[in-house]
């Protein structure tokens, strides 16, 4: 998430539209200033195409001319972008809001109803188009080609995490029933499991035996999903035939120490996106630090924990692989000088600046070919 700039227009004829949405129904707030009379709006979500006449009747009930621009928000949530495209194609200007930028009370115990936030966001939204960029952080909302092609690394990633899952549900099952020892989780587990016995040494009752060959065969039918998804991810990240233009993907992948996987993540995750320096890389990835200082209270309370979280583990291991199979890399070189006669605590923190400054330097690399100083590409 990015705050995107736009340039201040008059606010002096415009109808505001804040949605609240949820998977019943859409409430609108519509207003034409901060001090005006407000309209409420309930809609079903299928009936988007419905919005233009709502707008149309909102003018006339609030007496504006009917070519009254129409500005819109709502929050980023589980409807993602479909709603935003929807209110553009309409030929409304519609902004994607960060919902952890904006502004709350801070009082313990508060009132808290579609209605009132509808309210509060209408108000935001009148701040934001009279020129106050700081009231909330504004989404970078990607195209639709940007936005598809994250679904293979995404998907790759859920496999992952449901391979792992069975995994753990079957070995965790194996030990509650007292089966001392791992059980290998390959092709001949049900040939092993018939021949598995309990801390007496007894058979597993056949109710436990049922449940960890279904368990066994979700985790086979994931394994096939995710070597399939492995082989396409590694494909389109070999050298590209000769005069053919690399991709982002194919240009990570040729440095030391970058796999297909990461090279992956950080191409559709992140360097596709439209960043204009390296504070907003370092954003993104979540690896920026966090100083307090109040008076004479000067504090360090770690990186920010925003970001996205994808990107900032592939980061981090990066920057183990990178002082690895880079030794003549600067970053690596400038990392043992300063971290690496230092104990454990001293290397992992170590870690996170060599991940921020590595990740940067990647960013130029992708956008501007600039290759890291020192860095070796593979054979």
């Amino acid at each position: 998430m990015a705050n995107q700039p736009q340039q201040c227009e008059s606010t002096a004829v415009s109808l505001y539209v804040a949605l609240e949405l949820s998977a019943q129904e859409w409430l609108l707030t519509i207003t034409t200033a901060l001090s005006a009379r407000r309209l409420r709006v309930r809609v079903a979500p299928s009936a988007w195409r419905t919005l233009a006449a709502v707008f149309e009747r909102a003018k006339r009930q609030l007496d504006v001319p009917v070519d009254t621009p129409v500005r819109s928000c709502y929050e980023a949530g589980r409807e993602a972008f479909w709603p935003h495209r929807c209110l553009t194609q309409l030929g409304i200007r519609n902004v994607v809001v960060d919902s952890s930028s904006i502004e709350v009370n801070r009082r313990a115990r508060q009132a808290k109803t579609d209605r009132l936030d509808g309210e509060h966001l209408v108000g935001q939204l009148i701040r934001y188009w009279r020129g106050d960029r700081t009231v909330w952080r504004v989404v970078q909302v990607p195209s639709r080609e940007q936005e598809d092609a994250r679904q293979g690394s995404r998907g790759l990633t859920a496999v992952q995490e449901a391979r792992t899952r069975y995994r753990n549900q079957l070995q965790g099952l194996l030990t509650t029933h007292g089966v001392v020892g791992r059980v290998r989780l390959d092709a001949r587990f049900p040939e092993r499991l018939a021949r598995t016995v309990d801390w007496a040494g007894e058979s597993l009752p056949p109710g436990v035996r049922e449940r960890l060959l279904q368990t066994w065969r979700l985790l086979q039918a994931v394994d096939t999903e995710r070597a399939t998804a492995r082989r396409a991810e590694r494909a389109a990240a070999r050298p590209p035939a000769a005069g053919t233009v690399p991709t982002p993907v194919q240009c990570l992948a040729q440095l030391r120490g970058v796999a297909a996987r990461s090279a992956t993540i950080l191409t559709t995750e992140l360097f596709c996106r439209d960043l204009r320096n390296r504070r907003e890389v370092g954003a993104l990835t979540g690896l920026v630090p966090t100083p307090y200082r109040s008076g004479t209270l000067v504090r360090e309370r770690g990186v920010a924990p925003g970001g996205i979280a994808a990107v900032r583990r592939v980061a981090v291991d990066l920057a183990w692989g990178w002082i690895r199979y880079q030794p003549t890399s600067t970053l690596t070189q400038w990392y043992h000088r300063r971290f690496g006669h230092g104990g454990a605590v001293a290397r992992r923190m170590g870690i996170v600046a060599v991940a921020r400054k590595l990740i940067i330097a990647l960013w130029r690399y992708v956008t501007q070919g600039i290759l890291p100083e020192g860095a070796l590409l593979k054979g």
